[in-house]
C-alpha cells in the first residue's frame, strides 16, 4: 500500500490530467453520447487505470485503496469515471481465475493501452441481480463452447475489446447449490460481432454506453474459459467487493464535486445585497452534506483497506457503496437547489453530474439488496427472499 505522500501525489497528478479536458469536453461527450477515447487512452498510458495490474504484467501493482483515490479525482473534476472504471475490477477476474496463458496474454495488453476490457456481461432482462437465475447458455462441443441467451445494460462494449461473460453451463435443476452451473469466459467481441454476437445500444438519461447483447450460436474456443467449469460465480463474485468500493469511492469524489461547487457559488451569488451563503438556509444543507460525504469517505477508506489486506469486507464493501450514492445523490439536490434555475442550465455542468451520480443507488446492486445482505449476514436476521 502506498505511503500518505504518494497518495497525495496520485490525486495531484490526476487532477493535473483531468484538468486538461474539462467539463466542456464532458458536456460534448453527453450531448453527442460519445466515448471518451482520448481520455482513457491518457489515464491508461500515464498508468492510472492500470494501478491493480501486478509489476509483472507492466502494471503498478498498487492496491484498491490507491484505485480508489484515482477514481474519487476523476469525478471531483466533473469526469465521468464511468466511461472506464470497470477496466480495474473486470481485470481482477482474469487476475485471479485466469491460468497462466491468459494472463500474459491479456494483462501486459491491457496495461499498456492495447487492449480495453470494459464489460461484465451478467444482467438479463428477466433476471436483473438474481444472477444464479440467468437464462444464458453456454453449451460444450468439442474445442469449443456454443453460446445462446441475452444480456441487457451492459455498458462499454462498443469501446471494448474483451469482455467477461457469465453463462449457465449446467441446468440448475441438475446442481446441488443454485450458485453452481455457472461458468465465465473471455469473450473477444471483435470477433464475436456478426458471428453469433448482436449489440444493440440502449438510449438512457446517463450516457453510460449501455446496450443489449443477442447470442445465436456464438461459437468460442474452449481455451477462453475463466476459471473452472460450473464455477464462474466466484469469478464474478470475488470483483463484486472491488467494484463496490471503486464506485462508492466515485460517489465521494461526486459529493465532493457538488460540495465545491455549492460552496463556491453561495459565496459569489449575491441577492438581496448579500452573498446567499451567509443564510443558514443555504449554509446548513451544504455543512449537513460535507458532513455526510466525509463520513462516507472513512468507509470506503476502511473497506479498500481491508481488501487489499485480505480481509472478508462484503458487508463494509456494500456499507461504503450505499453510503456514498446515497450522500453523492443528496449532495447533487443541494447544489441544485443552491444554484437555483441556473442549475438546469448544461453550461453549468450540475444537471449532468447530478443524473450521473443518480444511477449508484439502483447500479451494480439496489440499496434494498445492500440492506438485505446486512440484515441475514451481519445481524443475523431471516433471510427476507
Amino acid at each position: 500500500m502506498a505511503e500518505q505522500d504518494d497518495i497525495l501525489e496520485i490525486r495531484k497528478s490526476v487532477r493535473h490530467l483531468c484538468d486538461q479536458y474539462g467539463e466542456d469536453y464532458w458536456l460534448q461527450l453527453d450531448r453527442e453520447r460519445g466515448y471518451p477515447t482520448e481520455f482513457v487512452r491518457e489515464l491508461t498510458t500515464s498508468g492510472f487505470l492500470t494501478v491493480l495490474i501486478p509489476e509483472e504484467y507492466g502494471g503498478a501493482g498498487l492496491g484498491v485503496y490507491e484505485a480508489a483515490a484515482v477514481m474519487e479525482e476523476v469525478c471531483r473534476s466533473g469526469a465521468h469515471a464511468g466511461a472506464c472504471h470497470a477496466q480495474m475490477y473486470v481485470m481482477g477476474s482474469v487476475l485471479r481465475h485466469g491460468n497462466e496463458v491468459q494472463k500474459k496474454t491479456y494483462l501486459p495488453a491491457i496495461a499498456a493501452g492495447e487492449l480495453r476490457l470494459q464489460s461484465f456481461g451478467v444482467t438479463e432482462p428477466s433476471t436483473g441481480t438474481d444472477t444464479t437465475n440467468l437464462k444464458t447458455v453456454a453449451r460444450r462441443d468439442g474445442d469449443e463452447y456454443v453460446i445462446n441467451g441475452q444480456k441487457v445494460w451492459i455498458s462499454r462494449i462498443e469501446h471494448s475489446d474483451l469482455m467477461i461473460l457469465l453463462a449457465r453451463t449446467t441446468p440448475r435443476e441438475q446442481v446441488s447449490r443454485k450458485t453452481r452451473g455457472l461458468s465465465a469466459f473471455i469473450i473477444d467481441v471483435s470477433a464475436a460481432i456478426g458471428n453469433g454476437l448482436e449489440i444493440r445500444p440502449i438510449e438512457s438519461m446517463i450516457n453510460h454506453h449501455s446496450c443489449e447483447l443477442f447470442f445465436d450460436d456464438l461459437h468460442i474456443p474452449a481455451d477462453n474459459l475463466l476459471g473452472e467449469e460450473d464455477e464462474g460465480f466466484r469469478v464474478i463474485l470475488d470483483g463484486m467487493n472491488a467494484e463496490r468500493i471503486l464506485i462508492a469511492a466515485e460517489c465521494v469524489g461526486d459529493g465532493r464535486y457538488f460540495i465545491d461547487k455549492a460552496s463556491a457559488y453561495a459565496r459569489e451569488r449575491i441577492v438581496f445585497g448579500r452573498p446567499i451563503g451567509q443564510n443558514q438556509g443555504v449554509q446548513f444543507p451544504i455543512a449537513r452534506c460535507y458532513t455526510e460525504v466525509e463520513a462516507a469517505s472513512l468507509m470506503v477508506e476502511k473497506a479498500a483497506r481491508m481488501f487489499d489486506a485480505g480481509e472478508p469486507c462484503g458487508a463494509e464493501a456494500n456499507m461504503a457503496k450505499m453510503l456514498a450514492s446515497e450522500a453523492s445523490w443528496r449532495a447533487g439536490d443541494v447544489c441544485m437547489q443552491t444554484h437555483g434555475g441556473f442549475a438546469f442550465a448544461k453550461e453549468y455542468h450540475i444537471e449532468r453530474k447530478f443524473r450521473e451520480t443518480r444511477l449508484y443507488q439502483i447500479a451494480p446492486i439496489s440499496t434494498n439488496l445492500i440492506l438485505s445482505y446486512l440484515g441475514e449476514h451481519v445481524l443475523d436476521l431471516p433471510r427476507s427472499f
